[in-house]
């Protein structure tokens, strides 16, 4: 080989080992490059390890030292809520679920009397084994172990009852208990003993109060019938006073002492009302009543009043409207004669009208009746209106501070109203009227009666002479709703001028015609009949010297009494129309049979009474009566003329001696027995206490008069119960 060529490899073998240096000096590079980066990595990671640690480390300082004072506080909790336990006067327990005791307060085992067994650990069982053996509490009649298993029955329920217990030094505990999710129960022990002490205290004090209450209800029903019955005679006289020839002066004398006997008697009535109200011992009685009757009742108690002061009184019942209802007509009568006497009261001129209208329920079998009182008297300012119907207020103006009254009348009424669950309200206008109304629901009896049932062929016009406007036009109404053409007139003449172009019956106020009337058309040969419409009851008997049928029909008329007596009207004129086909004189000779049969005897009326001054004003009152009335003194005379007597009817005093009008009229209804006569009794008593009425009315009584008796109510009680068989107390034709 030559020299060049080893060079050459030479050469070669150096450069190769020189790339070779090289390369293992990159590689050595790269490692060291890498170590470091490791150890810087592993040297970062020890400082992190290092700081964590130490957090670590601080962490659990803090957490011992949270740890310490949580532990603190909650010693210093438990401490506290033991001292507060401990503190509590009633008894506290805790029970586990297995009806150990875990703890209690000092007052849960204080009735245990420092027993060695009442501690922590003791169960429930043995807790009511001590209780009984060691005679703690005390049970009564009942055997320890009915106690203890009554007493652990109601332990393990799952909500155990309060129950209270005694102890033997007569002291009461609640006890409370309370069970939890896993069954632990918390107990409480509450002393009641003076709240039971309290209890019957309070108890004995009710009762002393109810005692005192019923005291003062027998002292004020008492003292009530003492002052109303010499006022009752008082006013009674007075009344029949004024009836006969006086002077101006002396009719002036009478009228005043009859006013202000009244006017005591209502204040004595509106207060014990009021007083019974208030402290709601006011009771509400329902029995069937006829609601249109009512209203009259009212209507004529209050007339003489109305009359007096020339003014009108109408009532305007819907005569498609039922009357037979279920309610408490005392009542009813009581609000109505409220607002119809204050509005009579108030009004100087003009009318006063009761408006009944009222709207069925059919699937109730209710009526929801709209009964409202409208005058033209002297109003209430709209800013007073509210001011009406609270406790003693009247309306404070000079105009109505002359009249009289105690302020309560309607407050009595809104509260009866509301009893019934009602509502009463009011709309005025100063200077031209008021009007009150209520609204109430009453169980319906019936359906309203039917036109059809009476007989009024042969009547197609009638003629209407009526002073008030408003009554003209009620009564138009009615006539027109029957069928009847109707023809208001104002005057005597223009009665003539319509009679002359053909009338059936004329309808006339007695006061505006009375036989003037009767006898102009008697001169002008009028055909028809003639209704004299009348505030007084036999106030006109029928002349000798016409042939003309006259009939008489009180006022206000109500629609049975004018269909009776259009009906009336009818018959008679059926009676003296000629050519009546044989068919048509049988069927008149039948109808008339019983109504052509003289009656001989009169109706026999027996009042019971002990009041000599109350005999006498009864005696005045029914003088004009074609009737034979005696007087019993008492009950047991009332039942001995019941039964030597016969009467048809029995006018009865509620309170008299040896036997009052209660005991007598049971008396009479045994007497009775299974007869099918039914004698009507109307109690003649004052302003009834609450449970008086109730008690009246379920010993057999029919009805009530109120005294002071009015001469209306009497006529109106009598006339309604005469019998068929009797000859007419009053002369109608």
């Amino acid at each position: 080989m030559s020299l060049a060529n080893k060079l050459t490899q030479e050469r070669r073998a150096r450069l190769s080992a020189e790339r070779l240096l090289e390369q293992k000096q990159a590689e050595l590079f790269s490692a060291n490059q890498k170590l470091g980066a490791h150890a810087k990595k592993l040297s970062e990671e020890i400082v992190e390890t290092r700081a964590e640690v130490k957090n670590v480390r601080d962490e659990n300082q803090r957490v011992k030292s949270d740890l310490s004072v949580a532990h603190k506080k909650i010693e210093i909790a438990e401490r506290r809520l033991w001292a507060s336990i401990e503190a509590i006067e009633d008894g506290f327990s805790f029970f586990n679920a297995e009806s150990e005791m875990i703890i209690a307060n000092k007052s849960y085992l204080a009735v245990f009397e420092e027993l060695e067994e009442a501690k922590t650990g003791l169960t429930y069982v043995r807790m009511l084994q001590l209780l009984t053996e060691e005679g703690i509490v005390d049970i009564g009649d009942v055997s320890p172990a009915a106690w203890r298993a009554r007493m652990l029955e109601r332990w393990q329920s799952q909500s155990p009852a309060p129950e209270t217990i005694r102890l033997w030094n007569g002291q009461y505990v609640k006890l409370i208990d309370q069970r939890g999710h896993g069954g632990d129960v918390v107990s409480l022990a509450h002393n009641i003993t003076e709240s039971v002490n309290n209890e019957r205290d309070l108890r004995e004090a009710r009762d002393k109060a109810e005692a005192a209450a019923r005291a003062k209800s027998a002292f004020l029903a008492n003292m009530s019938h003492e002052i109303r019955t010499p006022m009752n005679g008082v006013v009674g006289m007075a009344d029949l006073l004024i009836e006969t020839e006086m002077d101006e002066e002396q009719k002036l004398f009478a009228q005043t002492i009859k006013n202000s006997g009244e006017a005591l008697l209502v204040i004595i009535n509106d207060v014990l009302d009021y007083s019974k109200l208030d402290a709601e011992k006011m009771l509400l009685l329902t029995d069937s009543f006829d609601l249109e009757n009512a209203i009259h009742e009212v209507v004529m108690l209050l007339q003489p009043v109305a009359q007096e002061k020339g003014i009108a009184v109408a009532v305007d019942y819907d005569l498609f409207l039922p009357t037979q209802f279920d309610g408490d007509v005392g009542r009813i009568r009581q609000v109505l004669t409220n607002l119809v006497g204050n509005a009579i009261k108030f009004t100087g001129e003009g009318h006063v009208l009761v408006r009944v209208v009222g709207v069925g329920d059919a699937a109730q079998k209710t009526t929801q009746l709209h009964i409202t009182v409208e005058d033209t008297g002297i109003g209430i300012p709209q800013e007073k209106l509210g001011h009406v119907f609270g406790e003693f207020n009247q309306v404070d103006d000079a105009t109505n501070r002359s009249y009289e009254g105690t302020g309560l009348g309607l407050a009595i009424s809104q509260k009866l109203i509301r009893m019934m669950g009602g509502e009463i309200w009011v709309d005025s206008e100063v200077g031209k009227g008021s009007s009150f109304g209520f609204k109430i629901n009453l169980a319906t009896l019936g359906k309203p009666e039917s036109i059809d049932a009476y007989s009024l062929e042969g009547l197609s016009k009638a003629i209407v002479l009526e002073r008030s406007e408003q009554m003209a036009s009620l009564i138009s109404r009615q006539l027109t709703t029957l069928g009847l053409g109707c023809h208001i007139s104002e005057t005597v003449e223009d009665v003539l001028k319509a009679a002359a172009k053909g009338a059936d019956v004329v309808l006339a106020d007695s006061e505006m015609a009375g036989y003037d009337l009767v006898s102009a058309l008697a001169d002008a040969e009028f055909k028809g009949a003639v209704v004299l419409l009348t505030s007084q009851l036999g106030a006109f008997q029928k002349q000798a010297d016409t042939e003309l049928a006259i009939h008489q029909l009180a006022k206000p008329i109500s629609r049975r009494k004018l269909l009776e007596k259009l009906e009336t009207v009818s018959k008679s004129m059926k009676k003296s129309a000629p050519q009546l086909s044989v068919v048509e004189q049988e069927a008149d000779a039948k109808e008339e049979t019983p109504a052509t049969a003289p009656s001989e005897r009169a109706m026999r009326v027996l009042a019971a009474e002990d009041n000599k001054t109350n005999r006498l004003v009864f005696q005045k009152l029914v003088k004009p009566l074609d009737i034979d009335l005696k007087f019993a003194e008492n009950g047991k005379e009332a039942v001995e003329l019941y039964q030597s007597f016969a009467p048809d009817m029995i006018f009865m005093d509620v309170s008299m001696p040896e036997m009052d009008g209660k005991e007598a009229t049971r008396a009479i209804r045994g007497l009775e027995g299974g007869n099918e006569v039914h004698v009507p009794i109307f109690a003649l008593t004052a302003h009834a206490m609450n449970g008086d009425k109730e008690e009246i009315l379920s010993c057999g009584m029919d009805h009530f008069l109120t005294k002071p008796l009015r001469k209306a109510e009497i006529f109106a009680a009598i006339g309604r119960n005469q019998p068929s068989d009797a000859r007419d107390v009053v002369s109608d034709a």
